[in-house]
């Protein structure tokens, strides 16, 4: 192997985990949404030991968060080593999404270099993969499970292995993706087939042995917990149909039968195209136009048999991510949110780089073919999005044009290094660009300004009420480890006619612009101006103002 192809995955993933770690922390938002705050303060309940398993007695709260324990159980680890803090909070999703491509990084650093140059490239540089590193979701956290379970399923059924321990893995990978967010089941038919394929062929048995009777015992397990702490041992099910039923308004049956068709049919594809997703898409279908042969084929030490089985895991992902439904009551397709996708983006990538490496080896046609349906795809587009697709797309044209040619440097011609690594240089620089451009925006949120102000001003032994937006209100208790100090209240700027200040008790105007200016909460849920606030507490003083974030004594009105 040439010494510049067998160096392409080290420092792609060397690039990988810089941009990623940069992106993390130049463009960390705080807590930004509720389900943020809620893996967070049940992280708190673990580590104080406060929570609750049973679930409300009184049947108020049905909250399936509380029933992903491997989304806020590590969290409660990191709070015990750094407090409480957010970087202490998403730092397990991060950890998660450079897991992936540590993962890609083993297993084909030195039997496909490019494969896992590309597909490093694409999954962790994809825009999406990088935003969800900065909150406490479940998506890049069960990417990292399903990734690792399938690749378990895939290497622990090649000769020479010890299958038991493999299978063991299997099972537990597997269960450990399911406590974690429950669309690991877009695994599951994948999952199935294969092991009807082997059972049919008698193959692999000490390995299905193991994974079968390791997964029985821990849904066994699993199921024997929630009998005996809610007498329903599918208490998880009838909880997600529960959340179903309720949001049933929105569903395509329900309340939005008229988009159906379009929904299962073209919505899906205009959706990858416009969320960057279009080009790992062209890639894998050129992997699947060149072969796609049986999935369970015993892998030689070249990774030849690996190709269909990440083309075939992607394929029955990607169906069902485009018709499947999140309901077993009722036909409701998932959401078109770039999260969503997430258990689809391992295997995507993956096929993709496949599909890289042929590009790389024969050009031609083929290169020219993809490179002229990226760019109508971004021609289509004409936004900041379609730059994944303009750069990548041209320099494809000009290779299927002349890498064949005699005009065309002999360095850089199909199937050398050379050709590998300008080809990966130009796919990593398309995909940093909107990466790039995002860490040098201003924050939306001003959370790190409004928490130094906490900190130094609203801590103990400060007294009062704190007049604050209609989105702190929902997490302040975040700022303080969820332990507010006695003799502090937080109230909302519409309260301040209904609160009335005892004499010497100090009053505190908390303004943060950036939240008041950000158009995803002032469209749903904040309806007013800072000078609209301001106009509504006359008597005030300036006590602190840090970036976006002021800090105003009051008097009594």
């Amino acid at each position: 192997m040439n010494r510049v192809t067998s160096r392409l995955p080290d420092w792609t993933l060397l690039l990988v985990v810089a941009l990623t770690v940069a992106y993390f922390l130049l463009t960390h938002e705080g807590l930004y949404a509720l389900d943020d705050y809620f893996y967070s303060r049940y992280a708190h309940q673990l580590l104080s030991g406060t929570f609750r398993v049973e679930p409300d007695p009184l049947g108020l709260l049905h909250d399936p968060l509380k029933e992903r324990p491997l989304i806020f159980g590590p969290v409660a680890v990191c709070y015990a080593l750094f407090g409480i803090n957010i970087i202490s909070t998403t730092l397990w999703p991060l950890l998660a999404t450079l897991g992936c491509a540590g993962l890609i990084w083993w297993l084909y650093r030195r039997r496909e270099p490019v494969v896992a140059a590309g597909a490093m490239l694409l999954l962790g540089l994809h825009y999406f993969t990088l935003n969800l590193t900065n909150y406490l979701y479940p998506d890049n956290i069960l990417m990292f499970w399903c990734l690792a379970g399938a690749a378990t399923l895939l290497r622990g059924r090649e000769p020479n292995r010890r299958a038991g321990w493999w299978g063991v893995a299997f099972a537990g990978l597997s269960f450990a993706a399911l406590l974690s967010k429950e669309t690991i089941v877009y695994y599951l038919p994948f999952y199935l087939g294969v092991l009807a394929v082997d059972g049919w062929q008698r193959r692999h048995g000490r390995f299905w042995g193991a994974a079968l009777a390791t997964g029985a015992g821990l849904l066994a397990a699993y199921l024997a917990f929630y009998h005996h702490y809610t007498h329903d041992a599918f208490y998880r099910i009838h909880l997600i149909e529960n959340t179903n039923r309720f949001l049933q308004e929105g569903n395509y049956l329900a309340g939005n039968r008229s988009a159906l068709l379009d929904r299962i049919t073209w919505q899906p594809l205009t959706f990858f195209v416009r969320t960057g997703l279009g080009l790992m898409l062209v890639l894998a279908a050129v992997a699947f136009t060149r072969s796609f042969g049986p999935v369970t084929t015993a892998a030689p030490r070249g990774a030849t048999a690996d190709q269909p089985f990440w083309l075939g895991l992607a394929l029955v992902t990607l169906m069902l991510y485009w018709v499947g439904s999140t309901s077993l009551s009722h036909y409701n397709p998932i959401t078109l949110l770039p999260r969503m996708t997430t258990p689809l983006l391992p295997p995507l990538a993956l096929a993709a780089g496949f599909g890289l490496r042929q590009m790389v080896r024969q050009a031609g046609g083929r290169a020219l073919a993809v490179g002229l349906v990226l760019l109508l795809m971004a021609a289509w587009l004409r936004s900041a999005v379609a730059v994944v697709y303009a750069l990548p797309g041209l320099y494809f044209v000009i290779m299927g044009l002349l890498a064949a040619r005699p005009v065309w440097p002999a360095a850089f011609r199909p199937a050398t290094p050379g050709l590998a690594a300008a080809t990966v240089l130009v796919l990593a620089g398309a995909l940093a660009i909107r990466p790039l451009y995002f860490m040098r925006k201003p924050s939306v949120s001003g959370h790190f300004a409004q928490d130094r102000l906490i900190r130094r001003y609203l801590q103990r032994p400060a007294q009062g009420v704190v007049f604050v937006d209609d989105y702190l209100i929902g997490n302040y208790d975040f700022y303080y480890g969820f332990r507010l100090p006695q003799g502090l209240q937080y109230r909302r700027y519409w309260a301040r006619d209904s609160v009335q200040l005892r004499p010497g008790q100090r009053g505190w105007l908390l303004l943060n612009r950036a939240t008041l200016s950000n158009d995803e909460l002032t469209r749903k849920l904040i309806r007013y101006s800072p000078d609209s606030v301001l106009s509504w507490y006359p008597r005030r003083r300036l006590v602190a103002q840090d970036g976006p974030v002021s800090l105003f004594e009051i008097g009594s009105r």
